[in-house]
């Protein structure tokens, strides 16, 4: 299938010309940039697209069309959060994308990419504990942290009616049962098009076991 066509599966719906071309734009900042620091891993360069981009870009249709702050944690190459941002550049432009990043080298290149393709970005370079809650009503991290960590991190950011999009591998199952010990959530398993052994996590009213807010 051609680009396009790949994207129109992943999100499950068409996209405008303009939408692709930031989205390839993209691509080609993210693979020049690794060349440079550690941005993807250099056997997946081949596979951008696929392994990244559309890997990524499925977050966008399990949430609301009117999202008014995103909030990427680990935010690193910038996915899923520029790829998000791509996205809401047209379908919902007046939406903050958030991108939590502490290694200084990453949040230039985030910061360098979101003026260059005038995406509605903020980038913090900030440890996640360290930066003060960010109260975002979607919230991602791709490749981050087990998840009873995880969700530590999610609930210090989210809104309390927010909802937190956690794409995870084949140990996705394990990761659920270790966190129920500590948090409870309402949870949605939502397959991954990109993986087939990926799910993406869909977390709604995240709180402590312990009481605590």
């Amino acid at each position: 299938m051609s680009r396009s066509a790949d994207l129109e599966h992943a999100l499950g719906r068409s996209v405008s010309r303009e939408t692709l071309e930031r989205l390839e734009a993209f691509d080609a900042a993210l693979l020049k940039w690794s060349s440079v620091i550690n941005l993807i891993a250099k056997a997946t360069y081949a596979e951008s697209w696929s392994r990244h981009i559309l890997d990524s870009a499925q977050l966008y249709p399990l949430t609301r069309d009117d999202f008014r702050h995103w909030a990427d944690l680990g935010a690193g190459g910038g996915l899923p959060g520029l790829v998000i941002a791509c996205l809401a550049a047209e379908e919902n432009p007046g939406a903050l994308i958030t991108l939590v990043e502490s290694d200084a080298r990453k949040a230039a290149f985030l910061a360098t990419t979101g003026r260059q393709l005038d995406l509605n970005v903020r980038v913090l370079r900030e440890r996640i504990e360290k930066t003060p809650p960010l109260g975002a009503d979607i919230l991602s991290a791709r490749a981050l942290a087990a998840l009873p960590l995880l969700l530590g991190y999610a609930h210090r950011h989210l809104d309390p009616e927010g909802t937190a999009l956690l794409p995870k591998g084949r140990n996705a199952a394990q990761e659920v049962e270790d966190a129920r010990q500590s948090w409870h959530f309402d949870l949605e398993i939502s397959p991954s098009r990109a993986d087939p052994d990926g799910a993406i996590l869909v977390l709604r009213n995240l709180r402590p076991l312990d009481g605590t807010r």
